[in-house]
């Protein structure tokens, strides 16, 4: 006898009318959600998941669905019952029947759910790390460093062979400004049971480097909610929280938000998300080194354009400065010049008169003096005639002193021997009780001038 041989559809039909035949009630059934998602026809599908007794490894898993006509209904109650969201990492007891589909395989049907079983052990699991995180102090401590203005050395916690990894080193090399990002890849496990001591491991190698990067990014990309279980850790959120350097995340989709998220500096949805955070911050960067740029550069103009109108000011008052002064010393000369010519005047007027009269007194007695007598007359006589030469030789000597004496204490003789002349707008400086702090001051050399202000 020939041993019946069957096809696959045939075999899952014979499945299917077992499970059928057998299973023909409701069962309420306890299992935490993972994965929850609705479609556009308003469908939601799901998995169940239950983990062993450390809450650490999943045990079972079943896919669920809940049809839309049940699903509104289902989820208005739950949420108005709870005050939550249905989303993933509850802990539910729900009203399910068995269904099996030789296309689909096994799968549940939720028909009803009782929202007195709120949080599931999962999301009370998180809840106490947060707590935990938060009592140690340690919870926002990422958060409060500072992401440097140009952070374009990153360090990558990720698998080699993510899909996620790829598009995130794409997205950075190939930014439409041209910027340049130093990724260097420190390969880590990112789902399953090694995810926590993988990942913490990579972040020690980071830290023997920390110098030399600007920021931790942990990428990871798409899958399933009940794989990023391993992201909910207590070790691995706390090495986070405390590492030094800001740690940017994309380990899931827009849905998902683990306790490593929580702790993170900043938490984006995916790592093209990561990507592209990271050249906006280069972009907003550029941006204000270009404004700062065109500031100062404005800036200068201004200053300069200042300056030169404060030169040409100035340059206009030195010049009536010294238009002023070497009119006082003409004025000077002069006057001393015609002082001088006025006693010479005075002085030859005199010697003149003197002259005559003693000329006068020896002339009376000059037919009876001896020959003695006349030669003594002829020389006082011949030294009379000399005293008005001599006396404005004597004069022009003492105008010549005055006029060298002029020149010397003359202002532009004083600053060529390196002195210098302060000016307070028009007046001059003679002293440091005259001068206020904040005073915009003028120091004159022999070659020029600047515009100085007192500190």
């Amino acid at each position: 006898m020939e041993t019946p041989v069957l096809s696959l559809y045939e075999l899952n039909g014979l499945v299917r009318g077992v499970l059928s035949n057998t299973f023909t009630e409701r069962f309420w059934m306890r299992a935490e959600t993972s994965d929850v998602r609705t479609n556009q026809s308003g469908h939601c599908y799901l998995e169940f998941i239950e983990k062993d007794e450390n809450n650490r490894n999943i045990i079972a898993r079943a896919r669920g669905s809940i049809w839309s006509n049940v699903y509104r209904l289902l989820r208005a109650y739950f949420e108005s019952e709870t005050g939550q969201m249905f989303t993933s990492g509850l802990k539910v007891l729900v009203q399910v029947s068995v269904e099996f589909h030789e296309l689909y395989g096994y799968s549940l049907n939720v028909h009803n759910i009782d929202p007195s079983y709120t949080l599931g052990d999962q999301a009370r699991r998180r809840a106490a790390i947060i707590r935990q995180l938060e009592e140690e102090g340690v919870l926002t401590l990422n958060k409060e460093l500072e992401l440097p203005p140009v952070a374009n050395r990153i360090a990558v916690i990720s698998s080699p062979t993510a899909a996620g990894y790829e598009d995130f080193c794409n997205q950075l090399d190939n930014n439409a400004d041209g910027f340049v990002f130093y990724a260097r890849l420190f390969p880590a496990v990112m789902q399953g049971g090694r995810t926590e001591e993988s990942i913490i491991s990579a972040l020690d190698r980071i830290y023997d480097h920390v110098d030399k990067f600007d920021a931790v990014v942990i990428i990871r990309g798409g899958g399933a909610t009940s794989d990023l279980s391993s992201f909910d850790s207590y070790l691995l959120a706390a090495n986070c929280a405390q590492f030094p350097l800001p740690v940017i995340t994309g380990i899931g989709h827009e849905r998902d938000d683990t306790v490593v998220d929580l702790v993170a500096h900043t938490r984006a949805k995916t790592p093209t998300a990561v990507a592209e955070y990271l050249i906006r911050r280069m972009q907003y960067t550029a941006s204000e080194l270009a404004d700062i740029q065109d500031s100062i550069i404005s800036s200068v103009q201004e200053i300069v354009l200042e300056n030169k109108t404060n030169l040409d000011s100035l340059f206009a008052r030195f010049s009536y400065i010294t238009k002023d002064m070497t009119r006082d010393r003409m004025n000077t000369l002069l006057h001393y010049s015609e002082k001088l010519k006025n006693l010479s005047r005075i002085q030859l007027t005199e010697n003149i008169t003197a002259y005559e009269m003693i000329r006068r007194r020896f002339s009376f007695v000059l037919k009876d003096n001896t020959r003695e007598q006349r030669n003594l007359l002829s020389k006082y006589s011949e030294r009379l005639k000399n005293a008005p030469s001599k006396q404005i030789q004597e004069e022009k000597h003492i105008l010549n002193s005055i006029g060298q004496y002029l020149d010397l204490v003359s202002p532009d003789n004083i600053l060529k021997k390196g002195y210098t002349l302060t000016l307070k707008g028009l007046k001059i400086i003679k002293s440091s009780q005259e001068v206020q702090k904040g005073d915009r001051l003028i120091t004159r050399f022999h070659d020029g001038e600047i515009d100085v202000k007192a500190e």
